[in-house]
């Protein structure tokens, strides 16, 4: 296995990065949390898959272990399943030296790692993520929130795990269209390099993108880009950690404007980088064969390449309640170049305007 230590302010963890390795949870797991009890927390899609081989490690490392199966979706991500939640870990005795085992996506990494930092004020919380997105992103780096209202992630906090452990296996049961989805982190992290790791996404946007071309390697390189940042502005107190926003304040109000329910997070992401790319161009002067460059990056790894079934005006007055939004408006992350982010640029109202319709009418 790769180990990507994270030497965070608030606690130090590893991000343990292998195939085939998820029978060895418990041994890890015991490293870090010897003891208590376990509540592993998943949907019912991953449930089928992998709950038992997740609670059989856990019960042979000698946990006393239980669960908690919600229904799959974006949906399930808000105040009312968290206080479910709440009420379960209450009900089973749950005490602060125990762990929650976010089992699955994004939506489980954030809702569980929520509830996990809330509960009693914090009790030990442990990311397995089992799709693409929450591996290279979501589950690292602290970031726990529930949806509410139209505002994603809007009711959160800072949070770190005590372990992150990633098996690669679990990438081949995905469907392709999250496969897809998960790569739009892996080209954010591209764009933001622009060295090895961008040459390195290009070669896999050559082929077909098939689990088994996602290596070690490659999410380790990730996962490492977002450590090297979050550790430098673990709760976004200096700005630094903006850069991780590349994509996401056009894709966070795309997710919205559609109902959370017509693209996938990756998906809208991947759509947010092209309006950031494409504004790039014209407010930070990137050149033009960069923008070429990249979205010949995001097309290679299959995401969409037109948004659709959704007005320029609704995705524009939802960029504005950006929970990051200042009383000057929100500053988004750009690029001077590949590798090169340019934060808190202001984007005039008329030309954020223009990167929607341009989006729209590709």
């Amino acid at each position: 296995m790769r180990r990507v230590p994270a030497p965070l302010p608030s606690r130090a963890y590893d991000v343990l990065v292998g195939r085939g390795c998820l029978a060895g949870l418990g041994t890890a797991l015991m490293r870090r949390c010897p003891g208590g009890k376990t509540v592993v927390c998943c949907d019912e899609n991953v449930a089928a898959l992998y709950l038992e081989q997740v609670r059989s490690s856990l019960r042979a490392s000698g946990y006393e272990v239980s669960h908690i199966v919600i229904p799959a979706g974006e949906a399930q991500k808000d105040l009312a399943r968290a206080e479910e939640l709440y009420g379960v870990l209450y009900d089973r005795g749950l005490r602060r030296g125990d762990t929650v085992v976010a089992l699955g996506g994004g939506v489980i990494g954030d809702l569980a790692g929520f509830v996990a930092a809330t509960y009693q004020r914090g009790v030990r919380l442990a990311q397995v993520p089992t799709t693409l997105l929450a591996q290279v992103d979501a589950a690292v780096g602290g970031k726990v929130a529930v949806d509410f209202r139209a505002g994603k992630n809007y009711v959160g906090t800072f949070y770190q795990p005590w372990l992150v452990y990633i098996d690669l296996a679990t990438l081949e049961t995905l469907p392709v269209r999250e496969l897809h989805s998960g790569a739009a982190e892996v080209a954010k992290y591209a764009l933001l390099d622009g060295g090895e790791l961008l040459g390195r996404v290009e070669r896999l946007a050559r082929g077909r993108l098939v689990a088994a071309r996602v290596s070690e390697t490659l999410v380790a390189a990730c996962v490492a880009r977002k450590v090297a940042v979050v550790a430098g502005d673990e709760r976004e107190e200096t700005g630094a950690r903006a850069v991780l926003n590349l994509g996401h304040t056009v894709g966070h109000a795309v997710e919205a404007a559609t109902g959370f329910s017509r693209y996938a997070h990756g998906e809208a992401v991947g759509l947010g980088l092209r309006a950031s790319l494409w504004l790039s161009r014209r407010l930070c002067g990137m050149d033009a064969r960069d923008e070429a460059r990249g979205q010949a990056l995001l097309d290679g790894l299959g995401l969409p390449r037109r948004l659709e079934a959704v007005p320029a005006a609704a995705v524009c007055e939802l960029t504005h309640r950006d929970k990051k939004a200042g009383r000057d408006g929100v500053g988004y992350v750009l690029l001077d170049g590949l590798g090169s982010p340019r934060l808190n640029v202001r984007v005039p109202a008329e030309l954020e305007r223009e990167a929607v319709e341009w989006l729209l009418q590709r």
